[in-house]
C-alpha cells in the first residue's frame, strides 16, 4: 500500500525533472548566437516557408466578384460532383440572364453612375472545335443563310441600352447597361448541338457550347476596352422541347440510382450561375468601330458576298471566264466547272478560291487535282467539318443542283419564216435546221426570264419592254410570274420580236 501511495509522487518528480532539463537546453540559445542574431522574419524568409505561403489561398481568390450573371435555366442532375454544371436549352427559346451588381461599398467607384459594356457570345466548349471555329461558323452560315447563332430578345429585356450585333459575327451580341439598375437580358440560341457533330449513323451526342459574358468599362478615350469581369457556363442546345425531354430523362435516371450513387452527383439547381473565366482572347470582338444596330435576324443580316446558290448562273459565268481553260470540261463551259485530275497544286488552289473554299487552301497546299478527287466523302467531312465537307465533296464530284425550270428557245429568222410558209402551203418539204438554246430558271419570275433572254442574245434587259406568249387565234398574252410557274419543264418556244410603240425597246413574243 505504501508503494502505491508513492507512485503519483514519483510521476510528479519525473515530470518536473523533464521540464527543468528542457528549460536548461533552451537557456543558452540566445547566448550562443549573440544578441540580435535571432530574428523570426529571417526564419520566415527561408524557401520552405515561402513555398507554404504560396500554397495558401490568396486574397484575390476569396474576394467577391464585381458582377454575377445568372442564366434562368435549370442545371442537369446527371453531372458528377466537382464537374462543371451543364444546362440544356431549347433552340430559339428566350432565356433570361440576370446581370447582378455584386460590388462592395466603395469598390470600383469609377463606374458608379456610368454604363458598362457586356459582350455575350456562344462558343465551342471542345478544344478540337475551337481550333476550327471559323470554318465551323462559316459552314453554318452557308447552310443557314440570313440566320444568326445568337440573338437578343429586345422586347423582353430590361435595362439594356444600345444593343448591337455585327453581321459578320453570328455568335456575338453586345449592349450597354447600368450596374446600379435592374438589368435582365433575354437571349435566343438558334443553332443546335448536333449541327456540329460528325454524323455517322444518327443519334450521336451533340457538342457542348459555352455562353460567355465579358464586361468592360470606359477608358480615358471613352472606349469600352478595359476589362472588368468574365464568366461562362456550359450548355447544350436541342430542338424545340428537346431540352425539357432531356432534363426529364436525366432526372428519371438519377431516381433509379442507389442512394450511394446519388451522392456522387450534383443536385439540379433552378438557375445556372456563370463561373468566372478568362476574357475571350479574340480582341477583334472588343473594338469600338461602329457596328450596326441590332435588328431582326431575318431581314437585317444579308448573306455575305459569294454565298449565293451554287446554281446561280450569272455568278458562275464570271467564275468560269476567269478559270484556266485546261481546268474546264465541256460541261463547265456551259455554266458548270469541274476540277480535272491533271490540275496542278496551283490550279487546285485557284479552283478552291473560285468555289469559296478559301479557308481550306492552306490545308490543301500540296494537293493536286488528282489528290483532291481521290478523297472520299468521309475524308472531306473529317477535314473540313460536316457543312463545308459536304459542299466540297459535291463540288469535286461535279454535283450541281437541278434548275427548277428549263426552257428551250430559238430565234425566228426571215429564212425560217419563208421555209415555214412554204411547208404550210405544201410547196416544199421542210428541211430547215433549227438551233435551240437552253434557259435555266430558278426564281420563276418574268424579270428572271427577261434577264436570261437578254443575256442569251447579248443585249441589255432594258431593251426588252414586254414578253408576250402567243395564244389561241394569234392573240398576245402578257407573260406574268404565275404563267411562268405553270410552264411545263423543257417547254420549247420560238422567239419573235416586235418594235415597241412607246420607246426604242422591243417586245418578245413566245410562239
Amino acid at each position: 500500500m505504501a508503494w502505491a501511495l508513492k507512485l503519483p509522487l514519483t510521476d510528479e518528480v519525473i515530470e518536473s525533472g523533464l521540464v527543468q532539463d528542457f528549460d536548461a537546453s533552451l537557456s543558452g540559445i540566445g547566448q550562443e548566437l549573440g544578441a540580435g542574431a535571432y530574428s523570426m522574419s529571417d526564419v520566415l524568409a527561408l524557401p520552405i516557408f515561402k513555398q507554404e505561403e504560396s500554397n495558401l489561398p490568396s486574397d484575390s481568390e476569396n474576394k467577391i466578384l464585381p458582377f454575377q450573371y445568372v442564366l434562368c435555366a435549370a442545371t442537369s442532375p446527371a453531372i458528377k460532383l466537382h464537374d462543371e454544371t451543364l444546362t440544356y436549352l431549347n433552340q430559339g427559346q428566350s432565356y433570361e440572364i440576370r446581370m447582378l451588381d455584386n460590388r462592395k461599398l466603395g469598390e470600383l467607384p469609377e463606374i458608379t453612375g456610368k454604363m458598362v459594356k457586356s459582350i455575350i457570345r456562344v462558343v465551342f466548349h471542345d478544344r478540337r472545335l475551337q481550333y476550327t471555329e471559323h470554318q465551323q461558323l462559316e459552314g453554318w452560315r452557308w447552310n443557314r443563310p440570313g440566320d444568326r447563332i445568337l440573338d437578343l430578345d429586345i422586347p423582353m429585356s430590361v435595362g439594356m441600352v444600345d444593343p448591337r450585333a455585327n453581321p459578320t459575327q453570328l455568335n456575338t451580341v453586345e449592349f450597354l447597361w447600368d450596374p446600379s439598375k435592374r438589368t435582365s437580358v433575354f437571349i435566343q440560341v438558334h443553332c443546335i448541338s448536333t449541327e456540329f457533330t460528325m454524323r455517322k449513323h444518327g443519334g450521336e451526342k451533340g457538342v457542348p457550347f459555352r455562353i460567355q459574358i465579358d464586361t468592360f468599362k470606359e477608358n480615358d478615350g471613352e472606349e469600352y476596352t478595359e476589362h472588368l469581369h468574365s464568366a461562362s457556363c456550359q450548355v447544350k442546345v436541342f430542338k424545340p422541347k428537346g431540352a425539357d425531354r432531356k432534363q426529364k430523362t436525366d432526372r428519371e435516371k438519377m431516381e433509379k440510382r442507389a442512394p450511394q450513387e446519388k451522392e456522387k452527383y450534383q443536385p439540379s439547381y433552378e438557375t445556372t450561375i456563370l463561373t468566372e473565366c478568362s476574357p475571350w482572347p479574340e480582341v477583334t470582338y472588343v473594338n469600338n468601330s461602329p457596328s450596326p444596330g441590332f435588328n431582326s435576324s431575318h431581314n437585317s443580316f444579308p448573306v455575305a458576298e459569294g454565298n449565293g446558290s451554287p446554281s446561280h448562273q450569272p455568278e458562275l459565268v464570271v467564275q468560269v471566264a476567269d478559270l484556266p481553260s485546261h481546268l474546264l470540261t465541256r460541261d463547265s463551259e456551259s455554266l458548270h466547272q469541274n476540277l480535272l485530275p491533271a490540275a496542278t497544286p496551283q490550279d487546285a488552289q485557284q479552283w478552291l478560291h473560285r468555289n469559296r473554299f478559301s479557308p481550306f487552301c492552306r490545308l490543301f497546299t500540296n494537293f493536286s487535282g488528282a489528290d483532291l478527287l481521290k478523297l472520299t466523302r468521309e475524308d472531306v467531312i473529317q477535314i473540313c467539318g460536316p457543312a463545308d465537307g459536304i459542299r466540297l465533296f459535291n463540288a469535286l464530284k461535279g454535283r450541281v443542283v437541278r434548275p427548277r425550270l428549263t426552257v428551250y428557245v430559238c430565234q425566228e429568222s426571215q429564212q425560217a419564216r419563208e421555209q415555214q410558209q412554204k411547208h404550210e402551203n405544201g410547196d416544199a418539204a421542210s428541211s430547215t435546221f433549227f438551233v435551240y438554246h437552253a434557259i435555266y430558271l430558278e426564281d420563276l419570275t418574268a424579270v428572271e426570264l427577261t434577264e436570261k433572254i437578254a443575256q442569251l442574245f447579248n443585249i441589255s434587259p432594258r431593251q426588252i419592254s414586254q414578253i408576250f406568249k402567243q395564244g389561241p387565234t394569234g392573240i398576245h398574252v402578257l407573260v406574268s410570274d404565275e404563267m411562268i410557274q405553270n410552264f411545263q419543264d423543257e417547254v420549247c418556244f420560238v422567239l419573235d420580236t416586235m418594235k415597241a410603240e412607246t420607246n426604242d425597246g422591243y417586245h418578245i413574243i413566245l410562239k
